[in-house]
């Protein structure tokens, strides 16, 4: 591998790639014409961004193609169904109008499942008479808060879930503009004791910006952690370390946990060379050092991290750090579902070969695990019985607290990647039944 290697830990300014420094890029790191159209052509529907630190110290430049840290940032070939990356060349190469570029666009999103797992009918809760549309309250424990200034991330995984985030369009985007309306919910609802403020990622916002959505919930009784989901420790660790107010961030998690509160910083590594750089772990050390925890999660995606070798170096990585591994997710149906899902067949096998070589404290991690609309559903293994084959499942987390915890069965298929795939079996209980129901 010819990456970059580490410097000292220092003051680097943040700079942001996009759409229009493509040709940039790929004159920078010799990027064949093949590979450099390509990524142009599905910019137009996939988010793009990225930043100097993924592109000089995460991607292998002497094989790009193969390399999954390129697959994970750059869009490319393949991402999408055939017949809309050929409507879509057609069209480029037509020197179509930016009207019509726009409606093909708009077409092919709306075919990539923008809101999986029924986000926009069932999550949205609704308080005084009306809908509260930068939150999502799924889990009687927690609620997940959506402030408008961290709809955007340090750099843009090509399979990212939360896609519609950062296309532009107000109509699929989840953000509330301030916690004013957050805290009266939570106080009148003292059933939830955790918030995770997400997006995007709440870390590109300022350590002034982002005291002002946390500290309003230090007021709040019933609350007793604040999650933090992010990406920024594997794609810009610097905003723990060496960011002009790396230092105050780091104070306001001091404020939150001597205040009695939680810190829980949930971090997004999907590949184990996101952790090997000195920033990295200088970051995590300093995060430590507030009383702040970090957890771990990254789903199962096929051509970046679908093997028991990268995934038990990873979470061992983790472990060494001290961090906690924590869940390992099946890819959502949504965005390039198609090019990125793995059976769940298969990641059970991953997950189960992985997991046996870790040492006792990093099996903390659970898996393989699909966020859907009823919850967290867990695939522990497979079973005969009746020489009949089942996976044997696991609702880990659920919209009905009552089925939390709960197993049941589905007949085996090698084929499935999905829940919405599984004929789940006949002597399954009748409210489980009803909550899986599509």
């Amino acid at each position: 591998m010819t990456l970059m290697l580490d410097q000292p830990v220092g003051t680097t300014r943040f700079r942001a790639f996009g759409p229009r420094q493509i040709d940039d890029i790929a004159r920078r790191y010799g990027l064949s014409p093949q590979i450099r159209d390509g990524i142009a052509l599905l910019a137009h529907v996939l988010p793009f961004r990225v930043n100097e630190y993924v592109l000089d110290h995460l991607i292998d430049w002497t094989d790009p193609a193969q390399d999954p840290l390129f697959r994970l940032v750059f869009p490319q070939r393949g991402m999408l169904p055939e017949d809309d990356e050929r409507s879509l060349e057609s069209l480029v190469r037509s020197g179509a109008t930016k009207r019509e570029m726009a409606a093909e666009v708009a077409r092919i999103r709306a075919g990539l499942n923008p809101h999986p797992s029924g986000q926009r009918e069932y999550n949205v809760p609704v308080h005084e008479g009306e809908r509260l549309a930068g939150l999502q309250h799924k889990y009687r424990e927690t609620v997940l808060y959506f402030p408008t200034q961290g709809q955007s991330c340090h750099s843009f995984c090509t399979y990212c879930f939360r896609w519609a985030q950062f296309v532009g369009d107000p109509s699929l985007r989840f953000a509330a503009p301030g916690p004013d309306r957050l805290v009266r919910y939570l106080h009148d609802h003292p059933e939830v004791s955790d918030v995770l403020v997400t997006g995007g990622d709440p870390m590109v916002m300022s350590t002034d910006r982002l005291t002002g959505h946390l500290e309003p919930l230090l007021g709040v009784e019933s609350v007793n952690t604040v999650r933090i989901g992010t990406k920024s420790l594997a794609y810009w660790p610097q905003r723990f370390v060496s960011d002009a107010d790396a230092d105050s961030l780091l104070r306001l998690f001091e404020r939150i946990t001597a205040a009695g509160k939680q810190v829980a910083v949930m971090a997004h590594f999907t590949h184990p060379r996101e952790l090997r750089t000195a920033r990295v772990t200088e970051a995590v050390r300093r995060i430590r050092a507030t009383g702040a925890v970090v957890y771990c999660q990254a789903p199962m995606v096929a051509h970046i991290n679908d093997d028991a070798e990268t995934w038990a170096s990873m979470w061992k990585s983790e472990l060494a750090l001290g961090a906690v591994p924590y869940y390992m997710f099946v890819e959502r149906d949504t965005g390039p579902y198609d090019y990125f899902k793995v059976p769940l067949a298969r990641a059970m096998e991953i997950f189960h070969t992985a997991y046996r070589t870790l040492p006792g404290l990093a099996r903390t991690v659970r898996g393989p695990v699909m966020s859907t609309t009823p919850g967290k559903v867990v695939v522990d293994g497979v079973e005969t019985l009746g020489g009949d084959r089942y996976f044997q499942l696991r609702l880990a987390q659920a919209r009905n607290p009552a089925l939390v915890g709960r197993p049941f069965r589905a007949h085996y298929d090698p084929s499935a990647t999905w829940l919405s795939d599984l004929e789940i079996a006949a002597d399954t209980p009748q409210d489980i039944r009803e909550a899986l129901r599509p």
